[in-house]
């Protein structure tokens, strides 16, 4: 028989994934201090476990099934005494997961926090609007402003695992955001699976432009930085308030997928590149210096050599500031998996190596001409013998930093920094 730890009931969470699961597991341990419980993040301390998974891709599933593993193996050892599962893989796949790894005490979905608090014996307390507890550093913090998303796109999961599209109201966000502001948060980086769709539901209107002229009147709020923008039926208000609004940053993340039009009617994205080049166009346009930031997806079932060249040409052409790039994943019950997955894996992971090499390129040259300019920066945190930040042009953990060599600076400060130097992702300055 397994002994028991001799450990004081301490809860440890632990996250996988997207920025959408960093604030779920804010607001799990919210919830579960709010109870008066004991609770950590990514610490080894903790004797109960929760598993907040991720299931979008195939090594996102992987990295998920080997944390489990892992704690399960500590629980055997008696290293922990209890494990629980959570978040998108466990929505997606719990049947399978409690046949295959039937030691995990209790799976529960993306949509169960009150059943997961009652499995930890806390209750779930309603009132807790905005109240989380905070994983990332204390000067910026993710704030989701809806749940699910309703788009077909083909190679898409996040329907099955998320549910259909919910918008949190306006009030309860400006809520959120007055009490992240009081802890001394600076940027707020807006999260969904869709910013664009935001409102549809509860306002029968896109109002992710009044979600925005709200927030920006929330006091110690600087920055607020959009992610994940959807293509077709984009609202174009936004780029007005991005441009007239100076706490709104010149930033927006469009994640695009692809650009020939075969491949992107198999998508289901309800584009062409001709309405996505008019879009980018108007961006530019219509905010001067904007940085766009877009993901794709190469290896497509179908995706012919002359779709992908059509593609490279497209990244070439357009210059974006920022660019990821992804090799396609089958996945079951999604539309593209009726598709034959007939593009060979070194074959995929050739065309994302290429557009990877075209994007550093262009990444180079444009921080190139960044040299001898002088830019606002957030610093978030001290590295070695550099502090490093962000301009208002870049994400945490995904985009460039600049690293700046000073004596001190104030983690969670802005200050004017002159760029000296530059290299294809990172830029060098100085203080002035």
């Amino acid at each position: 028989m397994r002994a028991k730890t001799l450990k004081k009931n301490k809860i440890n969470i632990v996250t996988l994934g997207c920025s959408k699961n960093t604030y779920d597991s804010e607001i799990l341990m919210g919830q579960l201090q709010a109870n008066g419980k004991k609770v950590a993040h990514e610490e080894d301390d903790g004797n109960i476990v929760v598993i907040n998974t991720c299931g979008f891709i195939d090594n996102a599933k992987q990295e998920s099934i080997d944390t489990i593993l892992n704690f399960v193996e500590k629980k055997e050892q008696g290293e922990v005494d209890k494990v629980f599962v959570t978040g998108c893989l466990s929505e997606r796949y719990k049947p399978d997961l409690e046949k295959e790894i039937p030691d995990v005490d209790q799976y529960f979905g993306t949509r169960e926090l009150p059943k997961l608090l009652k499995a930890l014996r806390a209750d779930y307390k309603k009132e807790l609007v905005g109240e989380r507890l905070m994983t990332t550093p204390q000067h910026f913090a993710y704030l989701k402003i809806s749940e699910g998303c309703d788009r077909p796109c083909s190679f898409c999961a996040i329907p099955l695992m998320r549910g259909g599209h919910k918008s949190t109201p306006i009030e309860d966000l400006v809520t959120e955001a007055k009490k992240l502001a009081a802890k001394g948060v600076r940027e707020l980086i807006l999260i969904a699976q869709d910013l664009t769709y935001y409102g549809l539901d509860i306002y029968k209107k896109r109002a992710l432009a009044n979600l925005l002229k709200e927030l920006v009147k929330v006091e110690g709020i600087e920055w607020i930085r959009l992610h994940y923008l959807f293509p077709a039926g984009f609202p174009e208000d936004v780029l007005d308030v991005i441009r007239e609004e100076p706490k709104v940053c010149n930033y927006i993340d469009i994640p695009l997928q692809h650009i020939s039009d075969s491949v992107l009617k198999s998508m289901r994205r309800g584009t062409t590149m001709a309405k996505t080049n008019r879009i980018l166009d108007l961006m530019r346009q219509k905010v001067p210096g904007i940085a766009i930031r877009t993901t794709l997806i190469v290896g497509y079932p179908g995706e012919s050599q002359e779709d992908f060249e059509t593609l490279k040409q497209w990244v070439s052409d357009m210059r974006f500031d920022r660019l990821g790039c992804f090799t396609y994943s089958h996945e079951e019950n999604t539309h593209a998996y009726n598709l034959e997955d007939d593009v060979p894996e070194e074959v995929k992971q050739q065309r994302a190596e290429e557009i990877m090499a075209v994007q550093q390129q262009i990444s180079e040259e444009m921080n190139a001409e960044k040299v001898e300019n002088t830019y606002r920066v957030l610093i978030d945190r001290k590295e070695g013998e550099f502090f490093v930040g962000r301009t208002e042009f870049d994400s945490p953990d995904v985009d460039n930093e600049v690293l700046i060599d000073a004596d001190y600076l104030k983690v969670g400060d802005f200050y004017n920094v002159k760029v000296t130097s530059a290299t294809d992702y990172d830029l060098y300055g100085k203080v002035v």
